[in-house]
């Protein structure tokens, strides 16, 4: 913006650099801009002129492609006041990089002539997407890989402004918006390539908001009273960032382990989600959750079974509530014990835009992970459990008995497994000895159960299960 007393068309409110403005239904986006005119030598009323001179003063601006400079909105008049303040509303379309000119039409009939006027660059018409969560959405690996910024990729930074997005996107570095204040560094996570993957898929700029913390139960982001200061925050960066989202990444859970709060993981989680749509007045707000991948420190007291429940209640709530989606992590290498590695968040990332293509823009993609369907005892040491959708083959990987991920257990405790294989879209578990009473399943549900998860082959792994009930 043009500093005080610069002459010409000065912008002082509607757009900054690199702003991505949210698309309505129409595919585009109208935004007012503001400003004041110099020099001070124009009448005090209209028409308004220069003193002196018979050249009427007018304000315009436009809509220009920055990649040819063709006029996308062309010069359109702005309303002027008496006391030099102008006013125009433009109405882009979706899509970008746009730049904003403005300049004064007609000056100094005399022969002076000044045109000059404030511009605005890298303007995009798109689609914002809320990133929240913990640790693993704010993004903590450090290992190398490709995946720089790129033109279309918006960042509403915590320091209030927006950016072109780039690594590390949490960062808090002059930070105004400091509810999420991170107290490690943060480094790659999984929503650069997120949004770079929806940009090539719908043609249109992706703006990232990111307000994850670090180590945060969903106890701060909803409680008792209604929605926590984390989620007032992420609403509050939502409303200065001047977006409505189009959908929320969510990548939670693992303090809730530790917390031991799993049980309720699901219902608690539903509360959220309905009263943070309801605050942004967006009931059919898409919800992209992440199942929980493993952790490899050492298992203390009941840990395994807290690890394995609170991935059930997120797949269970991917059934349960409209709009939420789960895809899954079990297959995904780690950098450190709990956080994936940056080779492991651009494959997560894929997950997550194939199922926010599929699932909001109605773009076809094959997105669902396999889950149980159907689970029952053929006999007393014989359990069969059905996955889908299977569109090739299930592959075991030739897992030993030792070391299959599906655990069988009874009212006597685990049941040891003889041998499992595959029978077409079901895994067939042989015993050792003889179910008594009541039995479930867990599947993949240890706190590091591995990392080797059963897939339907050349697409996805299946997602972790826990208490299924053997019929």
């Amino acid at each position: 913006m043009a500093a005080a007393g610069v002459p010409g068309v000065r912008i002082t409110s509607g757009l900054v650099d690199w702003q991505l403005l949210t698309r309505g239904p129409d595919d585009h986006a109208t935004v007012v801009l503001r400003g004041t005119v110099s020099p001070a030598t124009i009448s005090p009323e209209p028409p308004f002129r220069f003193t002196g001179t018979d050249a009427e003063v007018t304000v315009s601006a436009r809509v220009v492609a920055e990649s040819d400079g063709g006029a996308v909105v062309p010069w359109t008049r702005a309303t002027l006041a008496a006391d030099r303040t102008w006013e125009v509303a433009l109405r882009l379309p979706a899509g970008g990089g746009y730049r904003v000119e403005t300049q004064l039409e007609q000056v100094g009939g005399d022969g002076y002539s000044l045109t000059r006027g404030d511009i605005v660059h890298h303007v995009g018409v798109g689609d914002t997407y809320l990133v929240i969560g913990q640790s693993n959405a704010a993004g903590r690996a450090r290992d190398r890989v490709a995946d720089g910024p790129q033109l279309g990729v918006h960042h509403y930074r915590a320091d209030g402004t927006w950016a072109l997005a780039a690594h590390p996107l949490n960062d808090g570095t002059r930070a105004v918006h400091v509810g999420h204040f991170e107290n490690h560094n943060t480094g790659h996570s999984p929503a650069l390539h997120f949004a770079k993957r929806l940009l090539a898929a719908t043609g249109v700029p992706v703006g990232l908001v990111m307000a994850a913390f670090g180590g945060s139960p969903l106890r701060w982001w909803v409680d008792a009273d209604g929605l926590a200061p984390l989620a007032e925050n992420a609403l509050e960066m939502l409303a200065s960032a001047g977006v409505q989202p189009r959908g929320v990444v969510w990548y939670q859970g693992e303090a809730d382990c530790f917390e031991r709060g799993s049980a309720d993981y699901a219902e608690r989680f539903g509360r959220f989600v309905a009263e943070f749509r309801e605050r942004l007045g967006q009931p059919g707000l898409p919800f992209l959750t992440v199942q929980l991948a493993r952790c490899t420190a050492p298992v203390e007291g009941d840990q395994d079974a807290q690890w394995g429940a609170l991935r059930e209640q997120q797949r269970r709530a991917a059934h349960q509530l409209d709009g939420v989606h789960v895809v899954p992590t079990g297959d995904l290498p780690l950098y450190d014990f709990i956080h994936l590695s940056s080779a492991a968040n651009l494959v997560l990332a894929e997950r997550l835009a194939d199922a926010a293509l599929a699932e909001d823009h109605g773009i076809d993609r094959d997105w669902r992970a396999p889950e149980p369907v159907d689970a029952v005892l053929r006999d007393p040491r014989t359990a069969s459990i059905r996955f889908a959708p299977i569109r090739n083959w299930i592959n075991d990987f030739g897992l030993p008995a030792s070391r299959c991920p599906i655990d069988v257990v009874d009212e006597a405790g685990f049941v040891p497994l003889a041998s499992w294989e595959v029978e077409g879209d079901a895994v067939v578990l042989r015993l050792e000895r003889d179910v008594q009473g009541a039995a479930v399943a867990h599947g993949m549900w240890r706190m590091d159960h591995g990392g080797i998860v059963p897939a339907d082959c050349t697409r996805l792994p299946f997602l972790s299960f826990y208490d299924l009930p053997l019929a």
